[in-house]
């Protein structure tokens, strides 16, 4: 497990990455600091093995914060989170380990994490990724053996079979539905052939890289025999009829939010995805509702912001919960941070659409603000 220290000077953005960090089991946040100076004074006797700092901080910025870091403990890898992709070279120039951009996203810590595994490791004990297989399909696709090693696709064909079966896990699937998905430019003799070999090669894989699972023909089909193995789509498909019309348990609604790292196989352009992707966005979003709604009920305000800023590091733009961010910060008259936040949210607003922000969000702002003075 790696010792994280976060330094940012805004503290709803610190909560944040308190929240998003910590939801990573590789991590012990030993210390969050608003202030360098202080982060700094107890850098050696923290031990940080990584140090998450912000760029633009008034006191001392984070170029300066990672020198002086790099100086007292060589061995502290640094991690930037910025807002400006500008500052990437002399990121690099102080020898960061890594960059993220801001909004920081559940996706972009797992891959610090990932890079920290390959070059630093971790004891046995601490780290599941090397005595087992996982799959991730949620916020990027990646699939790991036993050995903890990244599988290689001999071919996107193979890779793109393997994804579309495991997101319709248990289905019987045609050969003819297979070959019109994978191949349907091609006329019939090339597209079965083409579909037999790529089979062939998904099953001599599976069986290589030991990944307890198998391709079975069906009549004129095929079905992924996933046997006891689970992955985050086969969690959320499980869970999809519970997750609509009947309340879920809170400990397993939580369990499937965590599990959601970003839309479906997030940089693949897969044209049959698209239908799949809206309706995982849209169970992701009730889950939050629903956790936001027992959190409000209970008047657990921390709670409620932390799990509407968790899901606008992946949607930042959501309008309904752009509101609801609003409106918890309402409930705690912290004027100051509906007013920040507005701003920062219509400028995104009109990078990302060219025209001003939805006029209910703005009038609701507008009349708060007119209502407390």
């Amino acid at each position: 497990m790696f010792r994280a220290m976060i330094v940012e000077d805004e503290k709803p953005i610190l909560d944040l990455m308190k929240y998003i960090i910590g939801q990573d089991e590789h991590y012990t946040i030993v210390g969050a600091f608003t202030n360098p100076h202080e982060a700094l004074a107890v850098l050696e006797e923290l031990q940080v093995d990584v140090a998450f700092l912000d760029v633009e901080m008034p006191r001392m910025n984070g170029l300066e914060l990672a020198r002086r870091i790099n100086e007292q403990s060589s061995h502290t890898k640094v991690v930037f989170t910025t807002a400006y992709k500008d500052y990437a070279l002399d990121a690099f120039d102080v020898h960061a380990f890594h960059y993220l951009l801001k909004p920081v996203a559940p996706m972009a810590i797992e891959k610090v994490t990932k890079r920290l595994v390959e070059e630093l490791g971790m004891g046995e004990k601490d780290s599941k990724s090397g005595n087992k297989m996982s799959i991730q399909c949620f916020g990027g696709w990646e699939v790991r053996n036993p050995a903890g090693e990244i599988i290689r696709w001999r071919t996107k064909k193979t890779e793109e079979l393997f994804t579309y079966l495991l997101c319709h896990p248990g289905r019987d699937i045609s050969k003819w539905q297979l070959m019109d998905v994978l191949w349907g430019e091609m006329n019939e003799d090339r597209a079965t052939n083409n579909l037999h070999t790529t089979v062939y090669r998904l099953k001599k894989i599976l069986k290589e890289q030991e990944l307890g699972m198998d391709i079975i023909k069906t009549g004129e089909g095929y079905m992924l025999e996933r046997r006891d193995h689970s992955y985050d789509v086969w969690a959320f498909i499980q869970h999809y009829t519970a997750a609509t019309k009947d309340p879920l348990p809170t400990e397993l609604a939580e369990k499937l939010c965590q599990m959601y790292q970003g839309p479906l196989l997030d940089g693949k352009d897969y044209f049959w995805k698209t239908a799949l992707e809206e309706r995982f966005t849209k169970q992701y979003t009730r889950l939050v509702q629903y956790l936001v709604e027992q959190d409000l009920t209970n008047r657990d305000w921390q709670r409620a912001e932390e799990r509407v800023d968790a899901f606008l590091a992946i949607y930042p733009l959501n309008e309904e919960m752009n509101q609801v961010l609003l409106q918890i910060y309402a409930n705690n008259r912290q004027t100051g941070k509906i007013v920040k936040h507005y701003e920062h949210f219509a400028a995104a607003y009109r990078r990302e659409y060219g025209v001003e922000p939805v006029t209910d969000i703005g009038e609701w702002v507008s009349d708060y603000l007119r209502k407390i003075q």
